[in-house]
């Protein structure tokens, strides 16, 4: 009798059979990350009831004018109230229907019936419930009204995303779209714990549902004595150089996109970006040709030290501080997200590895 709010991903498996009631569905929809922050905003204006039973005493949702807490009727104060049991029921079906008709039919629809609930409830003369339904109205109009302000953003950000666009066309020196950029990046201590990193942004932006990790299965030495020269037949480019005394950075860099480049179901990116100097790029450049539908993708890498850019086919690199403010935050705010992303998982590799074989006990 108390509606009660979620999300799931398997309505038909929610319930078990014995269940009578039956649970009204509406969906399903694209974007979970903007359908949970629509019902957060929403929650304040509809306050409803999120816990799978009902606890015994009001919980800090009550507390913050988040639900309207029936729980609290069960109590002895609660029993004491008269009529209270049927306002607080009343309340919540009203509010979870609001809640669907903004969902399914969207906003108009519900400011239309609030604002006829109102002047029925003033023509008998229940001015309280009146000036309740009036707040509704004006919460509800504030929050629509706020809805614009993030249209006018993601407006703004998809015409500074066209402006990025056309100066990463000009960097790889194409006219091929680029909406998707992937970044790359490795993580270890002296080459323990080996991770790699892939995070992908569209349009300008991350997006997480593409966001992969990569344990680095090849056991590389973690040293390698530097070589001046290759054998005979062997490519240039698969002749990894390192100074003694530092990780094989460049032979993770291969194998993550070797493993990536596999996946093709995950979809390609336009542009990639590599942690890294010249060795990387070219590791990156030669997985990258071994893949018939890759070919057409921009490889560039940034080296750390020297902010400077390396772009495949240029041989000099060029300073990350000569591209336009737009254009050098996305390419920092890329190598950030993929270091976050790869040092979170080889720490992650790393605490687990020091845990003691009966830690669980």
């Amino acid at each position: 009798c108390y509606p009660r709010v979620f999300i799931t991903h398997q309505p038909k498996k929610l319930y078990p059979k014995p269940y009578t009631l039956n649970p009204k569905y509406v969906g399903p929809f694209v974007d979970g990350k903007a359908l949970k922050q629509s019902l957060k905003v929403l929650r304040k204006v509809f306050p409803y009831r999120t816990c799978r039973s009902l606890p015994k005493r009001p919980c800090l949702w009550y507390q913050l004018g988040r639900c309207l807490a029936p729980c609290f009727l069960e109590s002895k104060l609660g029993k004491l109230i008269p009529g209270g049991k049927t306002q607080i029921k009343k309340d919540s079906q009203r509010n979870a229907k609001n809640l669907l008709k903004i969902l399914e039919k969207g906003k108009i629809q519900v400011l239309k019936d609030l604002k006829k609930e109102m002047k029925a409830a003033s023509a008998f003369q229940d001015f309280e419930k009146a000036a309740k339904i009036r707040d509704q109205i004006e919460a509800l109009e504030k929050v629509l009204a706020h809805a614009k302000i993030f249209e006018e953003f993601y407006l703004t950000q998809k015409i500074n995303w066209l402006q990025i666009q056309k100066i990463l066309q000009q960097i790889s020196k194409t006219k091929k779209s680029v909406a998707r950029i992937e970044a790359y990046d490795v993580s270890n201590i002296q080459g323990q714990e080996a991770t790699g990193s892939m995070v992908t942004f569209i349009n300008g932006l991350p997006d997480k549902n593409f966001y992969r990790r990569f344990k680095i299965k090849n056991r590389v030495p973690p040293f390698l004595n530097e070589r001046k020269g290759r054998d005979e037949g062997e490519d240039e480019n698969e002749v990894l150089i390192a100074l003694q005394g530092k990780p094989n950075d460049v032979a993770m860099i291969k194998e993550v996109l070797t493993r990536r480049f596999k996946h093709l179901e995950w979809g390609l990116p336009d542009f990639i970006l590599i942690d890294g100097g010249i060795a990387q790029l070219n590791a990156a450049l030669n997985c990258k040709l071994q893949i018939a539908n890759c070919k057409l993708i921009k490889v560039v890498a940034l080296a750390k030290k020297e902010n400077k850019l390396y772009i495949e086919g240029q041989e000099k690199p060029i300073a990350l501080k000569s591209f336009p403010r737009e254009v050098f935050n996305l390419i920092l705010q890329l190598r950030d997200e993929a270091h976050r992303f790869a040092i979170s998982y080889h720490r992650k590799l790393r605490e687990i590895d020091l845990r003691p074989k009966n830690w669980y006990y």
